[in-house]
């Protein structure tokens, strides 16, 4: 028997442009222990779905139709009694976990919350589980963390807080909407795993929403493909991935990059010079540390001693957890942020040190696509505007009618209709918006060009079209391209060589086929393990690489001998673990087999 049945329902919002029919006619059954993936892009009406049977639905919303829970109308309930359910028997992970948190509570007294109103469990036995459930999600000095409000953490650790809230009173049906899209592929491996624990034995019925047609294949027994509020498909897992019927699902999983892959890079010509060369970057913060009577500070080094060149027309890719630094190395190399120590030089000329003034000249050649492109957009102007001003800045010879050529040339190169030229940024979608930051960065045909996550907010459709779109932009223009990301599949389908950074140091570079095909560090092996292959059969043999212990601190001096227990120093040591070449073009941190590190780290 089904725990949630939906039958023939229907959303619609009431705007002032009429009625928009977000859901039509949707039915679906989920029974206890098993997991239904709901998949398809942003505006197929899958979150909408869910939150009509959670009763979420904002005011100008009307449904029709019946949802039921262990064979109970739950639709049209009053507030209170949907009080009663939710958190309870049915529980959601909801995608924004910034807008789910209370901001004014922190984060303990919003769990025990929970517990109080739904298990009545007060006082030391609710801290004790809210804290056993912080572990379990695997978030760094948890203790502390329930001590903190929602924002003083980082996106990634928001929703753990999310996860192990909708977890605590371990509902039967747990709907989780993109509950990993904000994760690193290592933390989003042990959410799954925890998700397919409750379904397998706690008999938790589990609704996966999601476009990661990878972690499908890895969690779901069913899935429904939803495409302008209708499902257009429906089967079990196998059958979609091995025999879709419908072109839209074909569609989806030929768009995902996969880290399998046996698509070819072109190789980078032997004849092609260098034109970024970074040597020994250290960037230091001071950060300060609470206690006592007079706070300490205590130098953060989020970038040690990083060192890479990048060849013309090359891209290299820079992957690594939250807080390895990625983001902070490339602020680094643009002069955004200031080095502690170290040179990057750009065509032969050093950039640290230089003035406002003396690095104007060099920034048309050296730009940037930030991972959102709303926050970087100024609302006030028009997309046309936005892309038009560096022409102003940099081409300042031009008339106003060749800049608006060029806007109007580049907007049709990045696939932007030309009725758009006088929309804001709040009227496009998130991945026109993305567009429209690649057409700014590329508009005075830079040499060097960074993606900081560019791509990993979007639809794998759109995702798809944005990398063949720099691909095809680089191939055009020349440029060389820092490709930064947590996705691994996605810096695979588009990265010549791939740099691996660990707590703001290099353990790992190489050619991209090297890593992927022969990875030699630990920590590389376990991040490539992690990752979702969208195939269940494929999914179902592989092996992850786990590593013993949690995620160390980057304040922590010993951090980086966590891969090397077996040399450990003495505490106080500066030392750090060499580097060694393994192969040509193939560098690796010196580090114990995976076998010594779990027999040498202490078990907590």
């Amino acid at each position: 028997m089904a725990l949630l049945s939906i039958r023939d329902l229907n959303v619609n919002f009431q705007s002032m442009d009429g009625t928009v029919e977000a859901v039509k006619s949707i039915s679906l059954d989920i029974e206890p222990g098993k997991c239904l993936g709901v998949v398809g892009e942003s505006g197929s009406g899958k979150s909408q779905t869910f939150m009509a049977a959670m009763g979420l639905l904002a005011p100008n919303a009307r449904t029709s139709g019946s949802v039921m829970l262990e064979g109970q109308e739950i639709l049209g309930r009053s507030q209170n009694e949907l009080n009663q359910i939710r958190g309870r028997d049915m529980s959601m992970i909801f995608q924004d976990p910034l807008t789910a948190l209370t901001p004014h509570m922190k984060i303990g007294i919003q769990m025990e919350e929970m517990l109080n109103l739904h298990s009545n469990i007060r006082g030391a036995e609710a801290k004790k589980l809210c804290l056993d459930w912080m572990n379990r999600v695997h978030i760094p000095e948890a203790r502390a963390r329930l001590g903190q409000y929602p924002h003083e953490l980082s996106g990634g650790m928001r929703q753990r807080v999310m996860i192990a809230m909708a977890m605590l009173n371990q509902p039967k049906l747990l709907i989780a909407d993109e509950p990993t899209t904000a994760l690193d592929v290592t933390v989003q491996a042990e959410i799954l795993d925890l998700m397919h624990t409750l379904k397998t034995e706690e008999n938790t019925a589990i609704a996966l929403i999601t476009h990661d047609m990878g972690v499908v294949a890895r969690m779901c027994d069913d899935v429904q493909v939803m495409r302008h509020g209708q499902f257009v498909e429906g089967g079990t897992t196998d059958q979609i991935f091995s025999n879709p019927q419908e072109a839209y699902t074909q569609e989806l999983l030929s768009a995902m990059p996969r880290i399998d892959g046996d698509d070819v890079r072109p190789d980078i010509s032997p004849d092609a010079g260098t034109v970024l060369d970074v040597t020994d970057v250290e960037v230091t913060f001071d950060v300060k540390k609470p206690g006592g009577l007079i706070p300490r500070t205590l130098p953060l080094r989020a970038v040690r001693g990083v060192s890479f060149d990048l060849a013309e027309g090359e891209t290299l890719g820079i992957v690594g957890e939250s807080g390895c630094g990625k983001s902070t190395l490339a602020r680094a190399v643009l002069q955004l942020i200031d080095p502690t120590q170290g040179s990057v030089a750009w065509l032969g000329r050093d950039l640290v040190g230089l003035s406002k003034s003396s690095l104007k000249p060099h920034r048309k050649d050296l730009q940037i696509v930030f991972q959102d492109p709303l926050a970087s957009l100024d609302p006030r102007m028009t997309i046309s505007a936005s892309i038009e001003e560096p022409l102003k800045e940099f081409q300042p010879g031009l008339t106003r009618t060749q800049r608006l050529e060029v806007v109007a040339d580049m907007m049709e190169r990045v696939g932007l209709s030309a009725n758009m030229i006088n929309r804001y940024p709040h009227e496009l979608s998130g991945g026109q918006n993305q567009r429209v930051g690649i057409a700014r960065a590329m508009i005075n045909k830079p040499r060097l060009i960074i993606c900081d996550e560019a791509v990993s907010a979007l639809d794998v459709s759109i995702q798809a079209q944005i990398l063949t779109l720099l691909k095809d932009l680089q191939a055009e223009f020349g440029m060389s391209m820092l490709f930064i990301s947590h996705d691994l599949s996605v810096v695979r389908s588009i990265s010549n060589r791939i740099m691996v950074l660990y707590l703001g140091r290099v353990v790992e570079m190489a050619s991209r086929d090297q890593i992927f095909d022969d990875p030699k560090h630990p920590y590389t092996m376990s991040l490539i393990s992690a990752v979702p292959v969208p195939d269940p059969k494929v999914e179902a043999s592989r092996q992850r690489i786990r590593l013993p212990g949690e995620l160390p601190s980057p304040m922590d001096p010993g951090a980086m001998w966590r891969f090397l227990p077996s040399r450990k120093p003495e505490e106080g040591s500066v030392e750090m673990p060499g580097m060694t070449q393994v192969a040509p073009g193939h560098v690796v941190q010196e580090h114990d087999s995976i076998e010594d590190i779990h027999r040498l780290t202490p078990q907590a």
